[in-house]
């Protein structure tokens, strides 16, 4: 007899716990009610609609806008992607105007040492292809700080636009003879604009938009609901339901609004809301929730909230709620930006009133407009976005992304990480534990005779026990006349014996004694199934979510980085603990509703630790938005990878400490590469300013063009040590 594929699909198979066990699937024509359900043929695929499969293409998703409040605010609302396709154009075009405008500018002839030929129009090339790249390719840091200026924020916009803005008058100048000639700045200005461009085109590149966390909440509906209205049924969306509605759910569909059940019973897969790791049977007269799937059996239910009432929407309300009271710090860029602008500014408002007093208008303005040109921030403007494009992609190629770089920054301060149990540390599939035998029966029997039983089954419990079966190279014998029943198990002939497996209420129907009995498992937190011969207990076979053989590496690994590792699980604490005991993990968080994940995190930060949440379930996502840093594990849900900061597109727990290495060293790069850019203005400023001229020690604008260009060069190649970084989980850094 066919049996119902119980839960294929689904990563988080249904694991009981002993006394609880829902082991089997409800066949065809089985005595169970079915309430006018009979296609069952698109059953087996049910786990399609979940959209785990499309949460990689979400991976290279951008930070949040908030994260993002900084001083490119005038271009920051319109999109990441956008403005590194925008910058990119922008780029290579201006890089071709300023080729000309280089090559034909005197004062650049002039230190290279040759000869600009001043012939008819060639003379006037620098000055229109120098005023469309002004126009042109520096219009975004020209709209910026105007933004910066209207909303009194100054900082690298404002910074840029006005060493651009200087150079372009002054160069005017020059070229129509109201100015010093030495004051033409054409070729700076081309060169300094196109850096720019380039600096800003890596940070934009490095970044790209994803979807709303709270969009990904609804892809958990279905497209439509089937509405039961009288001998007949009425396809709707799920937003035109009402309160009272009866709807009718097939196997492997998903529940389309909160609701009751009135006929029907079925496994539900509660984990894309719960995190809970084993099927939930539910019958009549139980509560169910929008976003669950029924997995064996088809079910009539009476709906008693929709919308923004559902406990899917209140989900979305957490993580809406945890995003937006996250703090919205200033980047090290924006700060020393601010720092510079205001130096800058200061020191050529300084430099030109001691020139002026001391009688020397014109030296006045030479020395101010080259303070203000030699202080643009060409290496500043590199500094963060090299490291950060670098970092980036340097994780990508371990399987970390990066959404959100303040995220990446945090990291590093890191005291506690707090890791979801199901499908993080664990697999969220069942594995085998132990085997019992009774009756002068060896352990290898007992598993052959389960894995024949069960060999004809789909259920994970099933699967994983024909697994350990071959894994072991047991010679499993044939079976015949496989049958299921739900709650109940499965049962076969083998070597004309009636072999049947399942949990305790098999012992209950049949009326067998449990061997086991008083044994001390039975708190164990485990699933076990109990092998039945010829109307005999010959042993059982114990079952749990499968501990991933890389967690207690990575709990090992964290401590040894001195930092504390938590897990968070709404499983039962016997099984919390087991889990916890066996990895070494400090703090068990268990028994814990998915509503109260988000305040529990709360709860250790308001104990002044900086806490970093690992989770990859719909009810992990206000939690990770309400950590200092969240990680959504690759495997995870939608809302899960878009609620995080940083995405692990692998199923490798060690790769949160490849996280913390990276936020380490990108951020000691950032640091020197700061450090390095504001030091040079330190010192060339004030020599621009003319500060040693009394002992005939003056900057010359050429060599104050040189040592801008080397302190890009410098901050460049200290950016490229991060590429040396192997980020690969389990390499040791």
């Amino acid at each position: 007899m066919a049996e119902h594929q119980h839960g294929t699909g689904h990563e988080h198979p249904g694991l009981a716990p002993a006394g609880e066990h829902h082991h089997g699937a409800t066949p065809h024509g089985s005595s169970h009610e079915q309430p006018a359900v009979h296609d069952h043929s698109d059953h087996v695929g049910h786990g399609d609609h979940v959209g785990h499969g499309d949460h990689v293409g979400h991976a290279h998703a951008t930070h949040a806008a908030s994260t993002h409040a900084h001083s490119h605010d005038g271009h920051a609302a319109h999109g990441h992607a956008g403005h590194a396709a925008t910058f990119a154009r922008l780029f290579w075009v201006m890089l071709i105007l300023a080729v000309p405008v280089v090559a034909l500018s005197p004062m650049f002839g002039m230190l290279i040492g040759y000869q600009v030929p001043s012939v008819g129009l060639l003379s006037l090339i620098p000055l229109v292809l120098g005023t469309v790249i002004y126009a042109w390719g520096g219009s975004p840091f020209l709209v910026g700080a105007a933004d910066e200026l209207r909303n009194r924020r100054p900082g690298m916009m404002l910074l840029i636009g006005l060493a651009i803005t200087v150079a372009f008058l002054a160069s005017w100048g020059a070229t129509l003879g109201l100015l010093s000639h030495t004051l033409e700045f054409w070729w700076e200005l081309a060169l300094l604009i196109v850096i720019m461009l380039l600096g800003h085109w890596l940070e934009m590149r490095s970044l790209a938009q994803t979807s709303n966390a709270l969009d990904s909440l609804a892809a958990l509906l279905p497209d439509t609901a089937e509405v039961v209205r009288g001998d007949r049924t009425e396809q709707v969306a799920p937003a035109d339901l009402v309160v009272g509605d009866l709807v009718l759910v097939r196997p492997g569909g998903s529940i389309p609004a909160d609701g009751r059940i009135v006929a029907g019973e079925a496994e539900l897969d509660e984990s894309m809301v719960t995190g809970e790791s084993r099927t939930i049977r539910r019958g009549v007269g139980d509560a169910v929730t929008a976003g669950t799937v029924s997995t064996d059996s088809g079910l009539r239910i009476e709906v008693t909230a929709t919308g923004d009432d559902t406990a899917l929407a209140g989900i979305g309300r957490l993580v809406e709620q945890a995003q937006s009271s996250s703090s919205h710090a200033q980047r090290l860029a924006d700060r020393a930006a601010a720092w510079l602008f205001w130096f800058a500014l200061g020191s050529a408002a300084l430099t030109g009133i001691v020139w002026m007093l001391l009688g020397e208008p014109q030296q006045a303005v030479v020395r101010v407009i080259t303070v203000l040109v030699i202080a643009c921030p060409h290496a500043l403007g590199l500094a963060i976005p090299l490291v950060v494009a670098i970092s980036t992609e340097r994780a990508a190629r371990a399987g970390v992304l990066v959404k959100d770089r303040l995220a990446l920054e945090r990291m590093r301060t890191i005291g506690t990480v707090v890791f979801d149990k199901t499908g993080t540390l664990t697999k969220g599939q069942p594995g085998l534990v132990s085997i019992q035998a009774v009756g002068g029966r060896s352990e290898a029997d007992v598993l052959a005779l389960a894995a024949a039983a069960e060999a004809d089954s789909e259920h994970p419990l099933a699967r994983a026990i024909v697994r350990a079966a071959e894994s072991r190279g047991l010679s499993v014998p044939r079976a015949s006349g496989f049958h299921s029943e739900p709650a109940l198990g499965v049962s076969a002939q083998v070597a004309g014996d009636l072999v049947q497996v399942g949990g305790p209420r098999l012992l209950v129907e049949t009326g067998l004694r449990d061997p086991f009995a008083g044994s001390g498992t039975e708190n164990a937190g485990l699933t076990r199934l109990y092998v039945v011969q010829a109307g005999r207990v010959v042993g059982a076979v114990s079952l749990a979510d499968e501990v991933r053989p890389e967690s207690a590496d990575a709990v090992a690994e964290l401590h040894r980085h001195g930092i504390r590792v938590a897990m968070i699980t709404g499983d039962a604490r016997s099984v919390a603990e087991r889990i916890a005991g066996e990895l070494g993990i400090d703090t068990v968080l268990a028994e814990v509703r998915p509503e109260d994940k988000a305040s529990q995190i709360a709860g250790l930060q308001a104990g002044g630790q900086r806490v970093a949440m690992v989770g990859d379930g719909v009810n992990d996502a206000p939690a990770l938005a309400q950590a200092d840093v969240g990680l959504a594990i690759g495997a995870g849900t939608d809302v899960a990878v878009a609620s995080a900061g940083v995405i692990l597109a692998g199923d490798d727990p060690r790769s949160v400490v490849s996280v913390i290495e990276l936020s380490k060293a990108s951020y000691r790069k950032m640091l020197q590469n700061l450090w390095w850019a504001a030091g040079y203005n330190v010192i060339a400023v004030p020599l621009a300013a003319g500060v040693l001229a009394g002992i005939g020690i003056n900057l010359p604008m050429e060599l104050g063009a040189i040592l801008m260009s080397l302190s890009t060069v410098v901050v460049a190649l200290n950016a490229q040590w991060l590429r040396r970084l192997d980020l690969r989980p389990g390499v040791r850094h």
